[in-house]
């Protein structure tokens, strides 16, 4: 069994080691790059005040972007798309619970 490789990501500037599996290292570096982006125009607006606040704005909007495509003309069939998804959601779950970790120390 292959064993997850360590993966360093920055998320508003902030720096987080996240598991991840092998061959999955672009696919975490390109989530987080589109988290931090989502986190930074949340932020820009200043309209949201706290990390953990904007982490779950930004959650909700990735989730509601997740549902929409889900739900429209192009559902998502294939199981490799399905487990590409969920490896992506846990992936975020990881970040939003290292996020939650920094805010509570």
């Amino acid at each position: 069994m292959n064993r997850p490789n360590t993966v360093s990501v920055d998320i508003l500037d902030k720096e987080y080691q996240v598991a991840c599996p092998p061959n999955e290292e672009l696919a975490l570096a390109n989530a987080a790059r589109y988290l931090d982006q989502h986190m930074r125009d949340i932020r820009s607006t200043g309209k949201v005040i706290g990390l953990e606040r904007v982490a779950i704005m930004a959650a909700l909007n990735i989730s509601h972007e997740l549902l929409a495509l889900k739900s429209g003309d192009n559902p998502i069939e294939s199981s490799e798309e399905q487990e590409r998804l969920s490896a992506l959601n846990s992936q975020l779950d990881e970040v939003l619970y290292q996020l939650r970790q920094l805010e509570i120390n």
